[in-house]
């Protein structure tokens, strides 16, 4: 299958299983809908496909999300299959994706060096 074919399947994939997610479809009580689905990787024979989920959530929730996901996986599989029309669908695993929030610590913490930077500064012209 061709390159934009599986980023396009990969975008519905997303698109389908965060509907479930919004809509409460998944009853696992571990899942909930503060879980967030960043990118689905198809793999060029259709076999897999690699769900990464995060979340602003403490990491040991992200964990316990990312396992009723994936104890939810033939439920959810079955359920887009029904809407979706390819020959082969993906076994999905799910994956949990702490770089958001590595992002944003990473900019909190360049925004304090910053300010420590330039309260340094103002201290220098002062003396």
């Amino acid at each position: 299958m061709g390159q934009y074919r599986l980023i396009r399947l990969g975008e519905q994939l997303k698109q389908e299983i965060a509907t479930m997610l919004v809509r409460h479809e998944i009853k696992d009580p571990r899942v909930n809908e503060f879980l967030t689905i960043n990118r689905v990787e198809v793999a060029g024979d259709l076999a897999n496909a690699k769900v990464y989920v995060s979340s602003f959530m403490d990491d040991n929730s992200v964990r316990r999300g990312v396992e009723g996901l994936q104890s939810a996986a033939g439920f959810i599989q079955s359920t887009i299959a029904k809407k979706l029309t390819i020959y082969k669908f993906p076994r999905l695993s799910f994956v949990a994706d702490f770089s958001m929030k590595d992002g944003f610590n990473m900019v909190r913490k360049l925004n304090e060096l910053e300010r420590d930077e330039s309260a340094d500064g103002d201290e220098k012209k002062a003396d």
